[in-house]
């Protein structure tokens, strides 16, 4: 392959690759300040709720939690917490498919209220977003059904991270900080504060000195792929799916436009609802074109991410899951609605 032919790909990757990094960075520094300080006690209260029945430690809330306001950062704390044996694969994935929801919700008030629901109208608007709402709650549901059914306690270890923070001293710096507010000596107690952010610091590049160059090099890999794919043939998927479901034929140009781009196709939609389409139909005709999408999204975002975060074994793992149930409550929404 021509150097002319890489470089631009290169110039398209690499600021995204940035991005993500800076998350995660976020994410892992402050899974270990966030243990490293004892705040997980007062963090984890908010999610213990999801966290307790699942049989997962304490720490998983702050992951949860903040994956409402970033999901690249969420998934970092996780990965931290698996490197680290707080969580085993197992009970990562638990902790992944938990996440849905909570990842589910920073979109609400970033895209689906401020763009989609004006173009597709109240009604539709609201009945899309309620259920795409539904099936990540019940993604979410049933990761904390298969935790308590398939976890123990031999697939976690909650004090792990604190005892392990990456560079041998989380525990100690934390202590001697507690140690010296007790004693009245703030010169100590500073000295201890540096020292736990310097080690929540050197674990955080340790880990994205590994994960970075790996998300560099499966972004540029896949990105050559979709430059030289014609990915347009899952678009094909589409006329089988709607004919199943009793759609009409209007709705495969829909779902195509859809499975690329989630607001070009609800501007195709929207001015054929009433006419064309039911509410319940276009709703149905939309949630088809997120299965389609899946095919797209998952070379275009899944694939670099998810190897990114855990490596391509784990990371097609967490592919399979989060697809697979993506797939599942969006064909009962879709039978529900036309039914």
């Amino acid at each position: 392959m021509q150097p002319s032919a890489v470089l631009p790909v290169l110039f398209e990757v690499l600021p995204r690759v940035a991005r993500i990094a800076a998350y995660i960075a976020v994410g892992v520094f402050a899974a270990n300040l966030v243990v490293a300080f004892g705040l997980v006690e007062r963090i984890a209260g908010l999610s213990r709720y999801l966290t307790s029945p699942a049989n997962l430690p304490d720490e998983v809330g702050t992951a949860i939690v903040t994956t409402a306001a970033s999901t690249t950062a969420g998934y970092g704390m996780l990965a931290e917490f698996r490197e680290s044996g707080v969580l085993d694969d197992r009970a990562t994935l638990v902790a992944v498919t938990i996440n849905t929801f909570f990842g589910f919700v920073q979109h609400i008030f970033t895209f689906y209220w401020p763009v989609l629901i004006p173009i597709l109208g109240r009604e539709v608007g609201f009945m899309y977003v309620g259920a795409r709402a539904a099936i990540a709650l019940a993604i979410t549901a049933t990761g904390v059904v298969a935790g308590a059914v398939l976890l123990a306690d031999r697939n976690t270890t909650p004090v792990a991270v604190t005892e392990t923070d990456g560079s041998g001293g989380a525990v100690d710096a934390a202590d001697s900080a507690a140690d010296a507010g007790d004693s009245g000596d703030a010169a100590e107690s500073d000295d201890s504060l540096r020292e736990t952010v310097d080690d929540a610091a050197r674990s955080t590049w340790k880990k994205l000195r590994r994960i970075v160059p790996r998300l560099a090099v499966v972004y540029v890999a896949v990105t050559l792929l979709l430059r030289t794919t014609d990915l347009e043939s899952f678009a094909a998927l589409a006329s089988p799916l709607t004919n199943l479901v009793g759609l009409p034929g209007a709705a495969v140009p829909v779902v195509v436009a859809f499975a690329f781009d989630t607001t070009t196709g609800a501007a195709t939609i929207a001015p054929a609802i009433g006419e064309t389409f039911t509410p319940r139909q276009a709703v149905a005709t939309m949630l088809i074109g997120g299965i389609i999408s899946f095919a797209v999204s998952t070379f275009k975002r899944s694939i670099p991410f998810q190897y990114g975060i855990w490596g391509p074994e784990f990371g097609s793992k967490v592919i399979a899951v989060n697809t697979g149930l993506k797939i599942v409550f969006i064909a009962v929404a879709v039978a529900l609605l036309v039914a």
